[in-house]
């Protein structure tokens, strides 16, 4: 079992274990000693979102890294999704994000990309834990020239602001699109106005003034009301928001209606489906996706794959099946043919790709999918204990699930990176099932809820 990572890499409060400088250089230097392949001189590429801890986490890891003989490429504030394309681009041997995604900004991660520009898979990350657990290679000091450098990538967002226009239809722009685009004061604010912009958009860009304690602070993709509003005032045709690490992305349409990840899948996937490029006819979303995805990828032709929560697992299953759409209802979304991992920009730049060739609103392509009503309330824990084993949530459970038949469902999990208990409910009847969800949550503090 994982102690260290979680879902998402490393992450906890900055300055609090395991987000030290200690532990960081320990990453580095574990990560560089697993990274290393050869006889040559080994690369790994480091890249950050905007919070003030950044800087110390990122020098803790470069003096692990360069203390094992690995040189480091350092690009500094970039999307996750620009730090791996960066490292398969330049053929480094790993990549490193320090960004705790969509979290406040006291907290921040560690998550590494293999060569290719993928996520780890477990094993490899346990036999980071293991070399850090064993001080296995606490004595392996390299001396002299054999001592890694740093240097730092001065072009790494022109580079990826290159990559990404070129996921755009070359014969297609953005003329005469009015854009709201918030950037959650994160790794995004100077990259994704520039794309759009290049592409032709006229862009209300807001977050584009990171301080270091401003990230995802009532801005970006958990606050989607806020370009809700700047949609309607500004009479634009869209609204875009992002989060900290720009690998998620939830928009709103021309009336400042939200539309999630579901409903973005759904637009993408069907024309796909209508153009014959969905491979397998495949979508692959989570088991938080709505009902109505399901019906809609169904009615479009497709067919619909689920796996566990969390974007690792959507590509996990998207590389091995030979899929090359998958996503998840939070915004996170991969399209396989263009980049590795979940990549907010890109799968705009997607969307208003199937609004330029539909030639239609977004508020009419969102209609492809209905959803069923759906709640979700978390609530804090103070242990991670199965749900099933406490018997009072149990039987409500189960007769909730009854109740509901096969016009609704019950999923319960923990977050993988907070102490949260995740509650969602769908069903035909919003009152009834947020009464019931409110319910199971009430029974949950009792035993398990925080003191």
């Amino acid at each position: 079992m994982k102690k260290l990572f979680g879902t998402d890499g490393v992450r906890g409060v900055a300055n609090v274990y395991p987000m030290t400088i200690e532990m960081a250089m320990q990453l580095g230097r574990a990560a560089a000693y697993t990274f290393k392949n050869g006889g040559k001189r080994h690369r790994i590429v480091i890249g950050k979102d905007t919070r003030l801890s950044g800087y110390m986490l990122e020098n803790a890891l470069v003096a692990g890294i360069c203390s094992m003989g690995v040189d480091v490429l350092l690009v500094g504030p970039l999307p996750t999704p620009g730090i791996a394309n960066i490292t398969s681009s330049m053929r480094a041997d790993a990549g490193v994000v320090i960004s705790a995604s969509h979290n406040a900004f006291q907290d921040n991660g560690i998550k590494f990309f293999s060569a290719d520009g993928f996520k780890l898979p477990d094993e490899i990350e346990l036999k980071i834990e293991q070399l850090i657990e064993t001080n296995r290679i606490d004595s392996l000091r390299p001396t002299a020239t054999e001592v890694g450098k740093a240097f730092r990538i001065d072009d790494a967002a022109g580079r990826y602001i290159v990559f990404l226009k070129n996921t755009f239809p070359q014969e297609m722009d953005l003329c005469g699109l009015k854009i709201v685009l918030d950037c959650a004061n994160g790794a995004a604010y100077k990259v994704a106005p520039a794309v759009l912009e290049e592409l032709g958009a006229e862009v209300i860009p807001m977050g584009v003034k990171p301080n270091g304690t401003n990230i995802n602070a009532g801005c970006g993709s958990l606050h989607p009301e806020v370009i809700s509003e700047a949609v309607k005032s500004h009479r634009a045709d869209i609204g875009i928001a992002l989060d900290g690490d720009a690998d998620r992305v939830i928009v709103c349409d021309e009336f400042g209606n939200e539309v999630d990840g579901d409903h973005i899948m759904a637009i993408c996937a069907t024309d796909m489906l209508r153009r014959k490029l969905l491979k397998k006819k495949t979508l692959v979303a989570t088991v938080m996706s709505n009902m109505g995805l399901d019906i809609a990828i169904r009615k479009a032709g497709g067919r619909i794959v689920k796996t566990a929560v969390g974007d690792r697992y959507v590509v996990e299953e998207m590389r091995r099946r030979g899929y090359n759409l998958g996503g998840e209802q939070s915004g996170h979304m991969i399209f396989l043919d263009y980049n590795t991992t979940g990549d907010g920009i890109l799968s705009a730049l997607q969307l208003l790709a199937v609004m330029r060739r539909e030639g239609k609103p977004l508020s009419e392509l969102a209609g492809v999918m209905i959803p069923l009503p759906q709640v979700l309330v978390n609530t804090r824990v103070s242990e991670k204990r199965d749900i099933m084993t406490i018997p009072e949530v149990a039987a409500r459970i189960n007769d909730v699930e009854a109740k509901l038949g096969d016009e609704g469902r019950v999923l319960i999990r923990y977050s993988g990176t907070e102490p949260l208990l995740r509650v969602m409910l769908e069903g035909k009847d919003t009152c009834e099932i947020t009464t019931w969800a409110n319910e199971i949550v009430d029974m949950v503090k009792r035993h398990i809820g925080e003191k």
